[in-house]
């Protein structure tokens, strides 16, 4: 039987992205668990069946939700993740980033090239006019990549965001549509 290609809605040399499925959940969690020493104590995306799929849907039902798959070009195989959350529509258009590589594909720059397709994504179909990612301060994959991005550093907030049991402090990062446009 013959491949189909992806259908990406934006591609870069080496990464697509693609909204994620329902379908997606078997290779989904089974990255999630090979990277979980990638992953914390940071992050903690789903990793059984039943998890991805409340997560799933929560994306592909959610409007003020969009997720998104990095999948690499020549193989196809998840790279990581990409979630716009929070969207708010009205007079802010704007959405809160959440991201995650796995392990396999981690520091070869393949989630740059994905946030950058994101962001352009958001900016123009999306039609929001700003993105936010909150990172804890000693995630310095993650601030990198915003950081790389253009995201710049608009404040601290204490016990921000709760995860695995505890408040965790955040750093609040921002990009513009026109921030964007001026790079």
């Amino acid at each position: 039987m013959p491949q189909t290609t992806p259908h990406y809605l934006a591609e870069g040399p080496r990464v697509g992205i693609r909204r994620i499925t329902a379908d997606d959940g078997a290779e989904f969690t089974a990255r999630v668990r090979e990277s979980k020493d990638l992953h914390r104590p940071w992050l903690f995306p789903p990793d059984s069946d039943e998890a991805y799929a409340s997560y799933a849907a929560a994306l592909i039902e959610d409007p003020a939700r969009a997720g998104f798959l990095v999948c690499e070009k020549d193989s196809g195989d998840l790279a990581g993740y990409i979630n716009i959350n929070n969207i708010v529509r009205g007079g802010f258009q704007c959405g809160a980033l959440g991201y995650g590589a796995f392990a396999h594909a981690a520091g070869r720059g393949l989630m740059r090239e994905a946030l950058d397709l994101v962001i352009g994504y958001a900016f123009g179909p999306l039609g929001l006019h700003r993105l936010e990612i909150n990172a804890q301060p000693g995630n310095t994959a993650s601030i990198a990549l915003a950081r790389g991005a253009g995201f710049r550093l608009e404040g601290f907030s204490p016990a921000m965001i709760r995860i695995d049991g505890a408040w965790r402090d955040h750093e609040r990062w921002a990009l513009t549509a026109e921030m964007r446009a001026a790079d």
